[in-house]
């Protein structure tokens, strides 16, 4: 079994800054991508951040700037770390990640729970 624990999400004013933690456990042969989504209230799940395991990383338009991912593969953990955060940027923030499973040795995505982001003054 693997599991994605998201932490690090809570309430901020406007320009304040949080970072977000995912960290991968359980049945890990590797991990390739990483990344974030977010959902905000009433609207579909967007793109924020992937990162691949070798450093190379992809930012939606509205993030580019403001947000940085980065990853350690040592500790099959990424994070998120929001800068100048906007009310626009609530929303539930996801991590996804594919991995290899040590049992199977196939590629699966998989999901956190989830964390919520709050920005409002």
């Amino acid at each position: 079994q693997v599991q994605l624990v998201e932490s690090g999400g809570g309430l901020v004013q406007p320009g304040g800054s949080l970072r977000l933690n995912c960290a991968a456990s359980g049945s890990i042969f590797s991990i390739n991508v990483m990344g974030w989504y977010r959902q905000a209230p009433g609207k579909q799940r967007d793109f924020v951040a992937t990162i691949t395991s070798d450093g190379s990383t992809n930012y939606a338009d509205s993030v580019k700037g403001r947000f940085t991912i980065s990853r350690d593969n040592a500790k099959n953990t990424a994070y998120l770390q929001m800068n100048s955060l906007k009310p626009d940027d609530t929303a539930v923030y996801y991590c996804n990640a594919e991995i290899k499973t040590t049992d199977t040795l196939l590629t699966y995505s998989f999901w956190g729970q989830g964390t919520q982001v709050t920005v409002s003054s």
